[in-house]
């Protein structure tokens, strides 16, 4: 059974029209609560689960960052989705940011088979006793674990005073991480567990996008500029550091 995610799509003064994506309905601009200017300097964090099997990771970690970046990408798009785990979910047509994601969710997929492949061969060769054995074979489905985090910036004139540094400057207001775990089922019954388990997690996961967008808008900075896209974004793969200065990918 497909199932399709029905969504709004906020646009704080947005000067571009809402795409009416299938069943997504328009919100009300009246809805929108004003930026609050007190915290600006706090992103707002999401934390979010993805569990995928070795050949579906890339497919489930691109569906869950387009339907981020469908609420959060403001040029004027053609509604447009795919289907991932027979779940619709929207898809943003846009080629650079689309070669990133694709970019970003491959890399994820090696370092997560990278880190299996070492595991596996690394237990393989310590293992000898029948009881180790046994114990190696009970925990043969669990795969690897890894994230892959989103952030939105805006861009602010840089303050100076003694030093009179000008400039712009680029303030984190949103950050998603994205809590990858890869699965490997053996058997058939493994496997059609897994892919029940891969479905349902994609859903939560995709209406849990849905619910934070719509709960949390006071943090959204009003567009100050006539660029596309106003908000620059960035995605990295297990980034180690969590400085923002550090930050990679920013387009």
């Amino acid at each position: 059974m497909i199932q399709t995610i029905v969504a709004p799509r906020p646009r704080e003064g947005h000067p571009y029209p809402l795409p009416n994506f299938g069943n997504f309905h328009k919100q009300s601009r009246a809805n929108l609560t004003p930026y609050n200017t007190m915290d600006q300097q706090t992103p707002q964090e999401f934390i979010l689960e993805a569990f995928a099997d070795p050949a579906s990771v890339r497919d489930v970690v691109r569906g869950i960052l387009h339907t981020i970046f469908f609420h959060r990408f403001f040029p004027s798009l053609t509604p447009r989705s795919r289907e991932v785990l027979d779940i619709t979910l929207p898809f943003v047509e846009d080629a650079e940011l689309d070669t990133m994601i694709e970019k970003r969710a491959a890399e994820l997929a090696r370092e997560l088979d990278a880190e299996r492949t070492t595991h596996v061969h690394t237990h393989s060769r310590s293992l000898s006793h029948p009881v180790q054995q046994q114990q190696q074979q009970q925990s043969r489905g669990s795969g690897g674990r890894g994230h892959i985090s989103v952030q939105f910036f805006e861009k602010k004139r840089r303050k100076g005073w003694l030093l009179r540094v000008s400039g712009d400057e680029e303030i984190c207001w949103e950050s998603w991480t994205i809590k990858v775990t890869v699965a490997e089922p053996r058997t058939d019954s493994e496997r059609a567990k897994v892919r029940k388990a891969m479905e349902q997690t994609l859903l939560t996961t995709a209406m849990k996008i849905v619910t934070c967008v719509n709960s949390h808008k006071d943090h959204i900075p009003p567009i100050t500029t006539s660029e596309s896209n106003p908000f620059p974004y960035s995605i990295n793969v297990n980034q180690k550091d969590a400085s923002w200065a550090t930050r990679i990918g920013i387009y």
